[in-house]
């Protein structure tokens, strides 16, 4: 497995099992990379200790970038685990893109927005 560019940027915070980055590409203002020491690929990749480290260390970025910005209201997390799910870098990332009040016209439908046209839906009436 050949060397991961994200070595080479500079990291903000890390523990053992993973390190924060600013995306160089951001959606919003502070979208952080959270990445693991260890360079796999998959999500799925991930050992039970990485597991078990991972949301606490995700929960620590959250608040650094609530600690920054007050204007942030919500958060995208998002993995792209694979070239047809849009990975570009061959190390696992996770996206956290802090999201703020009117940031786009209609939100709705969040992470649907990775196949565009199925962001927008109207909820079934469910039958009874």
């Amino acid at each position: 497995m050949s060397e991961s560019i994200f070595y080479s940027f500079k990291k903000f915070d890390e523990n053992e099992f993973f390190f924060a980055l600013r995306d160089g590409y951001p959606v919003t203002p502070l979208h952080t990379l959270i990445v693991p020491q260890r360079h796999i690929i998959s999500y799925f990749e991930l050992n039970p200790i990485e597991h078990e480290n991972l949301f606490p260390f995700l929960e620590r970025q959250k608040n650094k970038i609530l600690s920054e910005d007050s204007s942030v209201t919500a958060f995208n997390i998002g993995i792209n685990d694979g070239t047809d799910a849009g990975r570009s870098v061959d190390h696992l990332h996770i996206h956290l893109i802090p999201r703020r009040k009117d940031d786009m016209d209609n939100p709705r439908g969040g992470v649907r927005g990775v196949i565009p046209e199925k962001q927008k839906y109207v909820r079934k009436e469910e039958i009874i």
